[in-house]
């Protein structure tokens, strides 16, 4: 495993575990459950006592910020937070070191930046040491705002992300459509020209059937005039041949 990055949160030097149990010297303490040794018992130190007390900041750091643990070269390795308090040069210290990373690493000024946000959150979580070792109740009350915002953040993530994919499944289905769209309006142009076709070919018909009949109409009144002027030289005659016939008799 790779060990970690380095971070703006100060942690103390990292301490070798072993995976296999140890053997314990004979001054190391006796596991849980052991019974003293019979004989009278020692009051504590004063040195026992004041390690006891520093002890205790170093828990609830530990508490508040977990150490770190990582693998290299089957070796376990533990590194946890440091308790050593800071002085105000210090604090100018991470401010420079946060403006720096931020130019480092090009985090954005403004907008959603994994970055920016990673770095922030390394620079709060010093401050909550900074501030848990002189006082651990204010400490408490910074890792509750700390854990509120973290919450509302992933909040708004969540949010953003569902509305991300909200517009996706909009614009896919905008995109479905329009495809749909677009294949109903070929199929409708393509409806049009055959009517258009039809149309045309209703016309064309048409015009045809106009022209036959007044071809038709002509030849019939044609027809029938030299009819007329057939009747009439008939009648002429016959009207002349009567008159032939009746004036010798007179």
């Amino acid at each position: 495993m790779i060990p970690p990055p380095d971070s703006l949160l100060r942690y103390s030097p990292p301490a070798l575990v072993s995976r296999r149990t140890e053997k314990r010297s004979p001054g190391a303490r006796p596991p849980k459950g052991t019974p003293p040794p019979p004989g009278p018992v020692p009051p504590p130190s004063r040195t026992a006592a004041a390690a006891e007390a520093a002890k205790q900041p170093q828990e609830i750091l530990n508490a508040i910020l977990p150490p770190r643990e990582w693998e290299e070269e089957n070796q376990r390795w533990v590194q946890e937070v440091s308790s050593a308090p800071s002085t105000r040069l210090d604090v100018v210290r991470l401010q420079e070191q946060l403006d720096l990373r931020l130019q480092q690493r090009q985090a954005r000024e403004t907008g959603i930046c994994p970055v920016r946000r990673e770095l922030y959150s390394q620079c709060f979580d010093e401050l909550i040491r900074e501030t848990t070792i002189n006082c651990a109740e204010r400490g408490l009350l910074l890792l509750r705002v700390r854990d509120e915002i973290q919450m509302t953040i992933a909040a708004y993530q969540t949010l953003y992300e569902s509305s991300v994919a909200f517009g996706m499944r909009k614009a896919l289905q905008a995109e479905q459509d329009k495809s749909d769209m677009e294949k109903r309006i070929a199929e409708l142009e393509e409806e049009k020209r055959e009517l258009e076709r039809q149309v045309s070919e209703q016309k064309d018909k048409c015009e045809a059937i106009e022209k036959r009949e007044n071809e038709r109409q002509q030849i019939e009144e044609k027809k029938h005039t030299e009819e007329v002027q057939f009747l009439k030289r008939m009648n002429q005659q016959l009207k002349a041949q009567l008159e032939n016939i009746i004036a010798p008799n007179k």
